[in-house]
């Protein structure tokens, strides 16, 4: 099955504080906040929504094509990309910005300051699926482009492409009107909790509505494993079994790597939702979202442990 992953290419630029925040900023000062604080260094890291999904994507043994933008800063990512052997052909260069980038930067008490510069992802990738095979293509839309988003939802309904909704972090961006609009007629809507309740916040529609727009919603639930919701039942996954707790950042993406690859091999979706079970984990083990590594195998045999033949 051919896999299309929309959504967002970045470059983390992450830097540690030595101190605490709250040592250099006056509560009675906020109004007139000017401080500046002196980093131990700086670590780049590959991220982006797509970048993050696709990656782990081809850990699986797939070869999704990325539809987004990236700036006149591309070389190292398409490096990077290659090595991995991901296809580039859907990516847009945007040589007059910068890729989206955050910068991130966390004191000793683990509370951070986040600046994020959305650079090329301001501009939209505008990839045709004339050529998309709609009986063997499956597509993910992911935080990215707004315009983007909305408008390969389109393009798969006229086509009839499955595509699956994962709005994300760029829910209050959305108006209610082209949000139901969004969902209508996807196959499925994937979220975190609280992001299933600002969509329902948003579009004033609850959960059972929704299920008239979708067939499927996927609730993921963090370390209590994820919720499938049909208009028929619910059903619990539990979440695989972690090797230590280094950073949950990238989990999300990483388990919709996992449900991809599962829907793509013709697995059912309780069983493709244990394959993203697994996948997150990997991601959770290493600081950084495109850090973990395995073999094919050793996906298989953890997979296996967790939850019997895959």
């Amino acid at each position: 099955m051919n896999i299309y992953v929309s959504g967002s290419m970045a470059y983390d630029r992450i830097m540690d504080f030595p101190g605490k925040f709250s040592d250099h900023i006056l509560p009675g000062k906020i109004h007139i906040l000017n401080v500046c604080f002196t980093v131990n260094g700086m670590v780049e890291k590959f991220g982006g929504t797509a970048g993050n999904i696709a990656y782990s994507l081809s850990l699986l043994k797939e070869k999704p094509v990325i539809l987004a933008t990236i700036g006149k800063d591309y070389e190292s990512y398409f490096r990077w990309l290659k090595k991995k052997k991901i296809s580039i052909k859907g990516l847009k260069i945007i040589q007059g910005e910068f890729t989206a980038g955050a910068y991130i930067t966390t004191d000793k008490s683990d509370n951070q300051i986040t600046g994020f510069n959305p650079g090329a992802m301001k501009h939209q990738s505008n990839y045709k699926f004339s050529s998309v095979d709609p009986e063997d293509s499956i597509v993910l839309i992911a935080p990215g482009n707004l315009q983007d988003m909305i408008e390969y939802a389109g393009a798969c309904k006229k086509k009839g492409i499955n595509y699956i909704c994962d709005p994300g972090q760029s829910l209050t961006a959305w108006g209610k009107k082209a949000l139901i609009e969004w969902i209508k007629g996807s196959m499925m809507l994937i979220s975190n909790d609280y992001e299933l309740e600002m969509i329902m916040n948003r579009t004033g529609i609850g959960k059972k509505g929704l299920l008239k727009l979708t067939k499927i919603i996927i609730t993921t639930l963090g370390e209590k494993g994820s919720l499938i919701s049909t208009s028929k039942s619910d059903i619990s996954v539990r979440a695989a079994k972690v090797f230590g707790v280094v950073d949950p950042t990238g989990a999300g993406d990483a388990y919709r790597a996992g449900l991809l690859k599962g829907l793509a091999i013709g697995k059912d979706i309780r069983s493709a939702a244990k394959i993203g079970a697994v996948a997150a984990t990997y991601a959770i083990e290493k600081y950084g979202t495109q850090e973990h590594q395995y073999t094919y195998q050793d996906f298989v045999k953890r997979y296996r442990s967790n939850f019997g033949e895959m």
